[in-house]
């Protein structure tokens, strides 16, 4: 008696999810990022959103001159086979030093600082404070600033010390909207995230 053992095609969902994101024609308006086991996709902000991170890099900008390094707005960050969309993310001015190896965005490794700009809604506020603070802390990213007008009448936490083994930070620093927020380390250290970026209290 023959005993047929069928074979079994194990997928792995991660590289599976990396081809399909690749192969993506992601309509305009909106981003794609893979997060936690799935694709996300997500439109960009609107008026209000866009102005925030417009002020947050001019003023990136400024602060970073000489420095070698510079903000960059909506592009990929890859940590392996994930791939993250920053609303504003700090690297190098010489994008070369960083790019992926396919030339489909930057290496997470080489990003110093990223930041997020909450949008309106339940579920991106859920991809930013839950699913980003994962996957920026997983990747490594030494700082994560989120900009957050639903926190109580709007606020700016700024995360340092990425655990990459627990995707969480070990130092958290709120800040209410009016008055000054400090990144504390790396290469933005002292830039000041306040009124003339953020406004004042919402709502």
């Amino acid at each position: 008696m023959t005993a047929l053992v069928a074979e079994e095609t194990v997928v792995d969902l991660d590289q599976a999810l990396w081809q399909v994101w690749k192969a993506m024609d992601v309509p305009e308006g909106f981003r794609a990022e893979i997060i936690e086991g799935a694709i996300e996709m997500s439109p960009t902000g609107g008026h209000r959103h866009f102005s925030v991170n417009r002020r947050l890099s001019r003023a990136l900008d400024r602060h970073l001159t000489g420095s070698g390094l510079g903000p960059a707005q909506d592009g990929n960050v890859i940590a392996g086979l994930k791939v993250l969309v920053p609303d504003v993310f700090v690297a190098p001015d010489d994008a070369d030093e960083i790019e992926h190896p396919e030339a489909l965005g930057v290496l997470a490794s080489g990003v110093a600082l990223v930041v997020e700009t909450v949008s309106p809604g339940s579920e991106a506020r859920r991809r930013d404070l839950v699913l980003k603070h994962r996957a920026y802390a997983a990747a490594g990213i030494p700082v994560y600033v989120i900009i957050d007008d639903y926190d109580d009448g709007g606020a700016v936490t700024v995360l340092t010390g990425p655990d990459t083994e627990r995707g969480a930070y070990a130092c958290s620093a709120r800040t209410p909207y009016g008055e000054e927020a400090v990144i504390p380390e790396g290469p933005a250290k002292g830039f000041v995230i306040g009124p003339g970026v953020t406004g004042g209290r919402r709502g």
